[in-house]
């Protein structure tokens, strides 16, 4: 009768593994916590659209906005672990917890990446009739009048006031930060000429300097932009410690079990496969699109929030 039982129970593990990754089982909502139109929205949906053609059920993209992005976040950190509510963030996530000491969830324990989807360049920009050509220009302009200009910024934390805040560090100069919920509307306004400086992402920063709805002085990656090579970085234009790249990630609850987490992953990284996906992608301005193992993100993502803590606690290392 033993042996009999014990060969029974060996047949159901397997059963209840293939049980866990029989994902998804119902639609996937993936939370974005900024708004419509910014890069890492156009980026999530983008992945969504290619997903729903791949699997049984659909991939939706949900803009929920605030707190820094704490609400998306907190909700996919508290939410069912069975791979139906992901989490699409960007390298803001990362200072969440150097900025937010009272968190409803923790962000190094329960949440846990599944893969880096881009990786790029911020792009400096200036309204299409901006009196400044080169981001010397605008520097100086920003020490005659500290203060005045302005930037625009998605606050709490967010890429766009994370580089805003290391470039007007590394430059010694004032401007006033205008917040947003992201990134679109303060495209909107750069375009009409309300603010001075925005600091966007090359997925949305190209797109908008190709639509004339910006100028771009400058990228702010260690090297040249391949999409726009002829843009200096702001090291060559005379600004080393600003050097800093934007990071998208896919996260899951920390809960989700292996199984689920390896479903989960093997459908991204076959989505990133996909060339229209990663043609339009680059097009947009993601140098790389990694689509690296969930261990190697995982890594990457603790090694970023221990980094972010230490510059915004006061530590001395600088973004790369």
């Amino acid at each position: 009768m033993l042996p009999r039982r014990a060969a029974l129970l060996g047949l159901l593990v397997p059963w209840a593994a293939r049980a866990q990754a029989d994902w998804p089982t119902r639609p996937v909502r993936i939370l974005v916590p900024y708004g419509t139109g910014g890069s890492t929205d156009v980026a999530a949906r983008l992945l969504a659209d290619r997903l729903s053609q791949m699997l049984p059920q659909r991939a939706v993209v949900e803009n929920r906005t605030g707190a820094g992005g704490n609400l998306a976040a907190a909700a996919v950190a508290k939410g069912p672990a069975d791979g139906s509510l992901l989490l699409f963030t960007n390298v803001g996530q990362a200072a969440t917890k150097a900025l937010f000491p009272k968190l409803d969830y923790d962000p190094e324990t329960e949440l846990r990446a599944v893969t880096t989807v881009t990786e790029g360049p911020m792009a400096l920009l200036v309204p299409p009739a901006s009196p400044y050509s080169t981001m010397q220009e605008l520097l100086d302009a920003a020490r005659r009048q500290p203060g005045r200009l302005t930037y625009g910024s998605s606050g709490g934390g967010g890429a766009l006031q994370l580089v805003s805040l290391q470039f007007l560090r590394a430059a010694g100069v004032q401007m006033t930060e205008v917040a947003y919920r992201g990134s679109g509307q303060a495209q909107l306004d750069l375009a009409a000429g309300s603010l001075d400086m925005l600091f966007d992402s090359g997925i949305a920063g190209f797109a908008a300097v190709r639509a004339d709805r910006a100028r771009i002085l400058a990228v702010s990656s260690a090297e040249r932009s391949t999409v726009m090579p002829e843009v200096p970085t702001v090291a060559e234009a005379g600004l080393p410690g600003a050097t800093f790249s934007i990071w998208q990630m896919l996260m899951a609850p920390a809960s989700t079990p292996d199984a689920v987490m390896a479903r989960i992953h093997a459908a991204v990284v076959e989505a990133l496969a996909d060339p229209v996906l990663r043609q339009r992608l680059t097009d947009l301005g993601a140098e790389r699109i990694p689509g690296n193992a969930q261990a190697e993100a995982q890594r990457h993502y603790l090694a970023e929030v221990a980094r972010w803590d230490g510059l915004l606690r006061g530590g001395t290392e600088a973004p790369r």
